[in-house]
């Protein structure tokens, strides 16, 4: 019998339950080679490629790019030897059952009953002995392909070496295609009989004047930025008594894309299924904003406002244990660290990506960290990982003007923390003197169901009181 494997959905983290197939990279009846990129797979926040793990046909695809989600464990596609008939595969798609995913399956992994694979003609490739923390398919892919793992650095949790660190270790490296200077168009060579000042140059090029025919009035006939400007016509004066005429203003129509759909789905059940409820304060920031000047310098760290909010968030929820929670049914779980999640803008929309343990990080261990997570979400190279779970979020709008907001709460987490910008307002000294002080408003959405309105007024207090007093953040 023909060796017949399904290509399945895959799932990626505790949380997943459908992907959207972006991209096919293969067409039915291609044969494709291991290593080489099948598809592209979209989850909510994030699209992965999936590569061939051996070599095989394309015999059949079920679902085109594009579509509706799909399931974990549906049917994408056949792969099978190219001798396989059509009968085989029409009885093997017909009897196709999708396998438990419990477990994170591996996308083309075959059946509980699959012929063996032939034994690779290659010889068996060296062992690599190491106390780097690496996953097990990680090191199988360097002990075939020769990595160099001193190499790679790791972006699992605490630096763990994954399959796709591997993957993108042995990718070559892209060059430039260096050409040179480019000119512009009427930008003659040096020993040109054209005679004309740079801008002379840029002017003529930009409205279309051929620098060939002009007289120059500069110096020894330099053509200068007059002599162009005098060619030009100028603009039509504007007729105010002309009627308004409207122009097509018909919408250019953009069908949200995979990722779009997964988070409008997930924001509108967050905002129908969780009774929101908001808690609003204030922080005096200057003590803050002076700390941060001299704490980088003593550091070497480029902590932002931000890192500091950070910090503190994860040491108020560690002292109130009961909003540092997730909801999971009619279940609460408690966490005796703070893993807090960072709103970030990102090619694929908004993402939010996980600081672990952000209370046990010293103020530049938890600047580095927030770095490492923001460039791989607008490099678009976050996995799994870095954005699975999580007990707290942090949205922050202050660096773009925003005074104020409300944020949507992320499941299963029970709350998020929206941070408006730093303002100057007035004071009474008490004196009955005034004076202007810096201030950063916060907004904190909390899940009506695991969280009481006191708790988390308690927990504001305290991230009030160390915003205030920000040497409690290195106590």
């Amino acid at each position: 019998m023909a060796d017949i494997r399904p290509f399945c959905m895959p799932k990626w983290g505790i949380e997943m339950t459908e992907g959207v197939l972006a991209e096919w990279q293969v067409a039915q009846g291609d044969a494709f080679k291991r290593g080489q990129t099948l598809c592209l797979i979209e989850t909510a926040k994030i699209t992965n490629e999936v590569e061939a793990e051996y070599d095989a046909v394309v015999r059949r695809v079920l679902v085109p790019a594009g579509g509706e989600a799909q399931p974990v464990g549906a049917l994408l596609a056949v792969f099978a030897e190219a001798g396989a008939s059509e009968d085989e595969i029409d009885a093997f798609v017909a009897n196709f059952r999708p396998a438990d995913t419990a477990v994170a399956a591996k996308a083309g992994a075959p059946t509980s009953t699959p012929s063996p694979s032939p034994a690779p003609a290659h010889a068996e490739p060296a062992k690599i002995v190491t106390n780097r923390p690496i996953s097990p398919e990680a090191l199988k892919l360097a002990e075939l392909e020769g990595a160099d793992l001193a190499t790679i650095e790791g972006s699992g949790r605490d630096g763990r070496i994954t399959y796709q660190d591997v993957q993108q270790a042995l990718r070559p490296e892209a060059r430039p295609a260096l050409r040179g200077t480019a000119l512009l168009p009427d930008e003659a060579p040096r020993g040109s009989a054209v005679f004309a000042s740079p801008l002379a140059r840029r002017l003529a090029a930009l409205h279309g004047v051929d620098l060939a025919g002009v007289r120059g009035t500069g110096a020894r006939g330099r053509i200068s930025k007059g002599d162009v400007l005098a060619l030009i016509p100028a603009p039509a004066a504007v007729n105010a008594a002309a009627p308004f005429v409207p122009v097509d203003n018909r919408p250019q129509v953009v069908p949200f894309d995979g990722v779009r759909k997964v988070v409008a789905r997930r924001l509108t059940e967050a905002k129908q299924q969780i009774p929101h409820f908001y808690l609003r304060v204030s922080a005096a920031a200057d003590a803050l904003v002076a700390l941060r000047k001299t704490a980088n310098l003593v550091l070497g760290a480029k902590a932002s406002i931000n890192d500091y909010l950070v910090k503190a968030s994860a040491l108020a929820l560690v002292r109130h244990p009961e909003v540092n929670v997730q909801v999971h049914g009619e279940a609460i779980h408690r966490f005796p660290h703070a893993d807090i999640a960072i709103a970030v803008a990102s090619p694929k929309g908004l993402v939010t990506p996980i600081v672990r343990q952000a209370d046990r990080l010293r103020i530049d261990q938890l600047a580095t960290e927030t770095r490492r997570l923001i460039d791989k979400a607008q490099a678009g190279r976050l996995s799994m990982e870095d954005m699975d779970g999580g007990t707290f979020s942090i949205s922050n709008l202050g660096m773009m003007g925003v005074e104020e907001f409300d944020a949507i709460i992320n499941p299963p987490q029970a709350a998020i923390l929206a941070v408006g910008a730093v303002t100057r307002q007035p004071v009474e000294l008490p004196g009955g003197d005034l004076a202007f002080e810096s201030r950063i408003a916060l907004t904190l959405s909390v899940d009506h169901r695991a969280i009481d309105g006191a708790a988390g007024a308690q927990f504001l207090a305290t991230l009030k009181g160390l915003i205030e007093d920000p040497e409690q953040l290195f106590a």
